[in-house]
């Protein structure tokens, strides 16, 4: 059973006797268990106990489970608790979204916000063809999803596909500098997400249609390129 990197990483606190060689009993138990251990840090060290952190890398969920099993049966030794290395990553989300320029006084917000902004607003109204340039929609894509084909995980629903869409529009900025957002639908009709797409669709500068179930995907990318003014795609192009 080989062990991964990182997708099935773990991080043990033990409690164990104040005895350093237990360390490296844990470490040949794991490593005799097919596991991998990629960091041990020692949180505390006292008179009658230690505090070790044991970071280790295993094949599947299940593996991960018996690794810390295996831990558990050595001598001197307590599993106080475990932490997966994927969801401590996930915990309040993987994106934020920041302000581009400074609000630190009076000054800076009369023209971010009130009553600059006004100006702006106004100027756009008569001009409609300077909202790409003088918006975040320029440089901005919708991830929209129904939840009915993420990954290999089937038809999960859209609160469940949630940290897929992150993960897509986290990528969208690393490695395009594009800014782009979830955008999860509490629907899987086909008229029901077109109508959606398209109200939402004068914030963004393209649309991009992820994990969402064929054929309603190539019908819905169909028409949303027929009545929208702006790039649609689907993931599975």
């Amino acid at each position: 059973m080989a062990a991964t990197p990182s997708s099935y990483s773990i991080t043990m606190r033990l409690y164990t006797a104040p005895d350093h060689g237990v360390i490296g009993a844990v470490a040949t138990k794991i490593s005799e268990a097919g596991g991998i251990v990629t960091a041990i840090d020692m949180a505390e060290s006292r008179h009658d106990r230690l505090v070790v952190d044991v970071t280790c890398s295993a094949a599947n969920e299940e593996h991960s489970h018996q690794l810390v099993a295996c831990v558990e049966e050595i001598r001197g030794v307590e599993v106080h608790k475990v932490s997966d290395r994927t969801f401590l990553l996930h915990i309040g989300g993987k994106i934020e979204v920041t302000s581009k320029v400074p609000l630190k006084n009076r000054d800076d917000l009369s023209m971010a916000y009130t009553p600059g902004v006004g100006r702006v607003s106004s100027a756009l109204a008569a001009n409609p063809a300077d909202v790409p340039r003088l918006t975040i929609k320029g440089n901005s894509v919708a991830v929209v999803t129904d939840g009915s084909a993420v990954l290999g995980l089937g038809n999960i629903g859209p609160g469940a596909a949630l940290p897929v869409m992150e993960g897509k529009a986290a990528l969208f900025k690393r490695f395009a500098n594009i800014n782009a957002w979830p955008i999860c639908l509490a629907t899987q009709d086909t008229d029901e997400i077109v109508k959606a797409v398209e109200m939402i669709a004068p914030g963004f500068g393209g649309i991009n249609l992820e994990d969402i179930a064929a054929p309603r995907c190539f019908e819905i990318e169909a028409r949303l390129r027929k009545s929208l003014d702006i790039p649609v795609f689907h993931d599975d192009q």
